[in-house]
């Protein structure tokens, strides 16, 4: 038996959600950042609600990597191999075709009580019946060889496809969060639904997640043929029924035309989506919007939810001080600063990239000194996430802030940006900064978490934020700016912007009005939850994607 619990009547429509990443317990290193942060609070609910859903993913035997420091501080990428005593070995090895050659997939399988989620079958190529190249393609997530990187989709998409079919769990909807399952689409056109596209669509689901180019990948077709992204298919008939007569093909474009409905992971991100994809979306449809959203079970520090419910506010200030403290000991132990709990202290942390713009809050770089040295109302900076291992831009902008934060004392960057790390620093803010660049942040989940803890978000109005935030009330919203400005301009302005909110009223607010702040806690604890709790967006998806009919 998959599920130790009887499956609720009204989720009984039989599941399979395909992701590349889930994050569910920091023991098990098969995560990179928020796609897999998202999908393991998904399956969290699944297993909170109870229902009829198998998670399918990779075991990736390095993980994406292990961030580490050099002896100059700066960040070292670092791969170490995983072993895992708490997963099953199912038994099943299936045969698919990678480069014209067969090789085996084998299924371990995390139960589904291990971590209190949904069962989740995860597949590796990494067994000794398979030759070294072989064994290669799950070593890591994300791998930067494009070869690769396709060998990894088909081993998600026909591998997992396979693998289901092996254990007798025959989903009736095919669930691919980002489009990188896409090979599945085609093994269940050839081998399951008769070379009908409309009953392959009946099918399949597709959630898109970023308008950021490296997160909708294209490959040239003939590249994508030969390694057997389309299994048995032909090219052209590939081509035909995702309408990419094209040289490049695009897994985006290729998911939108297999799946009976897309969508979008907040209201902006689907206006975003609609715009972005209107040449390629099939005649008459559109993307949803199902806002993203968190698992306050595992997220929330469960003794603050106490004090906010019993309505002691004294006791939300004593935890959230208590809090800080534990992330202050991390911040000592990995940089020896000493921080204070009753500073003002502000998060910047999420994967590092150069559109969420990690250093704007620098951009100034006379009023951040000021910002950080001031002996009045000081405050305090720490910052945290993880660069592709082979994005030299990223970790540049990791190593400047390093370098930035030697010279003042109430800076710190941090390295091991995972779950537990996550979630101390979530924990432990006052303040969750969040200033990507206008139109590109499609979600921006981190937020969520860190409102779940009565870490007030400061952000840009983009994402997830507008649906959430009352200025000054449960959080501070950004003015937005015109996003057809130069980067340059957007910089300046939002930084200008960033500064004087943080000058003229967010530390204002924390040092001479602590009552005040404190109610804002308290609303943000209380308005984040039910609408970005995981447990609404789990149960969304069975009303308005999976149990959906094309034409109803």
């Amino acid at each position: 038996m998959l599920f130790p619990y009887a499956i609720d009547e009204k989720y009984k429509t039989k599941v399979a959600y395909f992701s590349m990443e889930f994050a569910i317990h920091q023991a098990l290193k098969i995560y990179s950042g928020g796609l897999g942060f998202l999908a393991g609070s998904h399956m969290r609910s699944v297993y909170d609600l109870k229902q009829n859903v198998i998670g399918v993913g990779i075991l990736w035997s390095y993980g994406y990597y292990d961030q580490q420091r050099r002896e100059d501080r700066s960040m070292e990428v670092h791969f170490r191999r995983k072993h895992y005593s708490f997963l099953e070995d199912t038994g099943i090895i299936v045969q698919i075709v990678v480069n014209k050659a067969p090789i085996l997939v084998k299924a371990y399988l995390l139960r589904a009580d291990t971590f209190r989620s949904a069962p989740i079958f995860l597949l590796t190529t990494d067994i000794p019946e398979n030759d070294f190249l072989t064994r290669t393609i799950t070593h890591k997530l994300y791998d930067a060889g494009e070869e690769t990187r396709i060998a990894q989709e088909i081993v998600l998409g026909i591998g997992g496809a396979k693998v289901l079919e092996a254990a007798g769990e025959i989903p009736h909807i095919y669930h691919m969060n980002e489009g990188h399952a896409l090979p599945m689409t085609f093994y269940l056109y050839n081998n399951k639904y008769e070379r009908d596209i409309n009953k392959v669509k009946k099918h399949v689901v597709f959630t898109t997640h970023t308008p950021e180019k490296a997160g909708n990948e294209e490959h040239d077709i003939d590249l994508l043929d030969r390694m057997g992204f389309f299994g048995e298919t032909q090219k052209e008939e590939a081509q035909r029924i995702t309408n990419q007569p094209k040289k490049r093909f695009s897994l985006t474009v290729g998911a939108l035309h297999m799946a009976k409905i897309t969508n979008a992971v907040s209201k902006i991100h689907s206006d975003v989506s609609n715009d972005m994809w209107k040449e390629h979306l099939p005649a008459g449809s559109t993307i949803i919007a199902v806002t993203n959203a968190q698992n306050r079970r595992f997220w929330a520090d469960k003794w603050l939810l106490k004090a906010y419910e019993e309505g002691e506010d004294y006791e939300i200030v004593a935890r959230k001080k208590h809090l800080k403290r534990l992330l202050f000991d991390e911040v000592a132990d990995q940089t020896g600063k000493l921080f204070d709990p009753n500073i003002l202290t502000i998060v910047w942390s999420r994967r590092f990239v150069e559109y969420k713009r990690a250093r704007l809050i620098a951009h100034n770089i006379e009023r951040f000194k000021y910002l950080v040295t001031r002996d009045e109302k000081p405050v305090q900076i720490i910052w945290a996430g993880k660069p592709h291992p082979n994005d030299g831009n990223s970790i540049n902008l990791f190593n400047e802030i390093v370098y930035l934060s030697k010279s003042y004392k109430r800076c710190a960057i941090l390295v091991g940006y995972e779950l537990n790390l996550s979630r101390r620093l979530k924990q432990g803010s006052d303040i969750w900064l969040n200033t990507p660049r206008i139109t590109r942040e499609a979600s921006g989940t981190s937020g969520m978490t860190a409102s779940m803890n009565g870490s007030l978000h400061l952000s840009i109005p983009d994402g997830w934020h507008p649906e959430f935030s009352i200025h000054r009330r449960n959080s501070f919203s950004l003015p937005a700016v015109d996003a057809k400005l130069s980067t340059e301009e957007q910089d300046y302005i939002d930084n200008k912007n960033l500064m004087d909110m943080l000058e003229d009223e967010i530390i204002p607010l924390y040092y001479d009005h602590p009552g005040e702040w404190t109610n804002m806690i308290r609303t943000c604890i209380g308005d984040i939850v039910p609408a970005f709790d995981s447990g609404r967006m789990a149960n969304e998806y069975y009303g308005r994607l999976y149990d959906y009919e094309i034409g109803a």
